[in-house]
């Protein structure tokens, strides 16, 4: 039993809690049957002997928390995921596959919701996959103004870094045939030159008009605004979400004014029911070395955590680098959003002011020139505890890896992203696509695993994480590459509490159920180390706690 001496005596409702299992993923003690939690804090972990003696000599009064039969975890740590975003996506037409498996199904959708919208207002849908459709392609701009011609209608792929437009968008917004692709991102055209509608990552700056959120070439623009009452209705219909599935605290990977300005509302209002560690972009680096935020900044629930960069772009959306081209499309490469000179110059500017930077790459090209530019960083600078992260970090090389490991680099990835379209990653570049995400390469050469959702591009269902994470069984019922890319279930957990802690700075107080450390915990219907790798998404979440307090509880609890 591990104890701790002291605690906040400005909340001092105590409470002992038990469960069959309690897994606290701190390897000096991993297994307990009670704890003890006041003011927020986890005091004693053990016995329902040892914590009950560690109340009383504390002179605590608890109140009694069973969970027979269950068992409770660390809350789940998100690293990478966009809460507003998310949100915002949760009020427009649904085209994921569940709903619509073809262009004209994408049609008949968005022309329903069109019928219900004030004259003029933009029309928006979000999750088609277009290796998912039966056409195995984007819809195009002619497609879309079969749904209206009077409003802007845009969907967004589901990788969130593009999507398609209709014409009455591209006039809208200036955009001609003649219009120069931007950096880092494309406004595509048919063989004939005519634009056909679809846009991916740089390009979409154009979506949030003249006086919107503006990232330059910095990453792909969904910063698409509403008023600040709604963005403060999606923060709070997330935030459920996220407790529903037994997240209690995320790293949003892309914070630009908009969400800033979201969350200190959210705060403002006492509304904030989860932890946010915010990772500003790159576009906004110089303003937060200006205003100071390299160090320590918020507080519990509401903190900075460092600087998001991209390298390319999408596998779902064909847009990561592949210099030689895409299997089914040799002339499509994807996009740098950098040159390797920039690049490098934004890292070391970031790391010599103390930030951590999270780069999104995913492909080898791009992972190396993430890996070569914290390595001169770090080398004008040393610090053996960076913890420089790259997002996704889909298809690293061997040999990145383990360079990796010396520089102490931490993947950020989400396995249900191959769960959700694993295959389309092999259809788009070959063979190579099976080691997508290479969870179990990553630990034998002694990196460490963080896994996260991205959402909105995958709902943050940490056990469906977890599952994917064992079994590489995509949801279609494909196994992706071999089995030396799985892990164990206890690695997932890890992977998804103290690293996912860790990658954000916070290990030292969330991630594991130790004494002293803020007392965040799931309570699970099954135990997701002992059930079926294939069983580990259908445990359900009974509670969710955050600070000592539940903050979600299900029917079945």
């Amino acid at each position: 039993m591990r104890r701790l001496a002291t605690y906040d005596s400005r909340d001092a409702v105590a409470t002992i809690v038990t469960a069959e299992n309690i897994h606290t993923v701190d390897e000096q003690h991993p297994h307990a049957e009670a704890m003890l939690t006041v003011g927020g804090r986890i005091l004693a972990v053990g016995s329902l002997d040892e914590v009950a003696a560690a109340a009383e000599a504390a002179g605590l009064d608890p109140v009694r928390s069973d969970h027979p039969g269950a068992t409770i975890v660390p809350g789940f740590v998100d690293a990478h995921a966009h809460p507003l975003m998310y949100g915002q996506l949760l009020t427009w037409v649904d085209i994921g596959p569940d709903l619509a498996a073809s262009i004209p199904e994408i049609i008949e959708l968005m022309r329903a919701r069109a019928e219900t919208l004030a004259p003029g207002a933009p029309l928006r849908g979000y999750g088609y996959e277009q290796r998912n459709l039966a056409e195995r392609r984007h819809p195009t701009r002619q497609e879309l103004d079969l749904i209206a011609t009077d409003r802007e209608v845009y969907i967004m792929n589901a990788s969130g870094h593009g999507g398609v437009v209709n014409s009455y968008a591209l006039q809208k917004y200036g955009i001609t045939r003649d219009t120069p692709n931007p950096d880092g991102g494309e406004f595509f055209r048919d063989a004939d030159g005519e634009l056909t509608g679809e846009l991916s990552d740089a390009a979409c700056n154009v979506l949030t008009g003249l006086h919107g959120v503006k990232v330059g070439h910095h990453g792909p623009n969904f910063h698409l605004g509403d008023e600040p009452a709604e963005h403060q209705r999606q923060l709070d219909a997330v935030q459920r979400e996220f407790l529903a599935g037994g997240v209690t605290t995320i790293g949003d990977a892309q914070v630009s004014q908009r969400e800033f300005a979201a969350y200190l509302a959210l705060a403002d209002r006492g509304a904030l029911d989860l932890r946010v560690s915010m990772y500003f972009l790159s576009h906004l680096l110089d303003q937060a070395i200006d205003l100071g935020l390299t160090g320590p900044f918020g507080n519990a629930f509401l903190s900075a955590a460092g600087i998001k960069l991209y390298a390319d772009g999408t596998l779902g959306g064909w847009t990561a680098y592949f210099p030689e081209g895409y299997r089914d499309d040799p002339c499509r490469t994807g996009q740098l959003y950098h040159s390797p000179e920039e690049y490098t110059q934004l890292v070391s500017k970031a790391h010599r002011a103390g930030l951590q930077t999270a780069t999104h790459a995913q492909s080898p090209t791009a992972i190396k020139m993430v890996v070569d530019a914290i390595e001169q960083a770090l080398g004008e600078r040393p610090d053996a505890d960076a913890r420089h992260r790259i997002e996704h970090c889909g298809l690293p090389d061997a040999a990145e890896i383990r360079r990796m490991a010396e520089l102490g680099i931490r993947p950020v990835n989400q396995t249900q992203h191959y769960y959700n379209w694993g295959e389309g990653v092999e259809q788009a570049i070959g063979t190579p696509g099976e080691r997508f995400n290479p969870l179990g390469e990553f630990l034998e050469a002694g990196v460490p695993v963080t896994i996260s959702s991205d959402a909105p591009v995958a709902e943050p269902r940490p056990l469906e994480a977890l599952q994917a994470a064992v079994t590489r069984v995509t949801r279609r019922g494909h196994k992706l590459g071999p089995d030396s890319l799985r892990i164990s279930a206890a690695d997932a957990l890890r992977g998804h509490t103290l690293e996912g802690a860790a990658s954000l700075g916070r290990d030292h107080e969330l991630g594991s159920l130790t004494p002293g450390k803020r007392a965040d915990f799931v309570v699970l219907g099954a135990d997701p180390l002992v059930v079926d790798g294939e069983s580990i998404a259908a445990i359900p979440v009974l509670e969710t706690w955050v600070d000592g307090s539940v903050k979600y509880r299900s029917q079945e609890g």
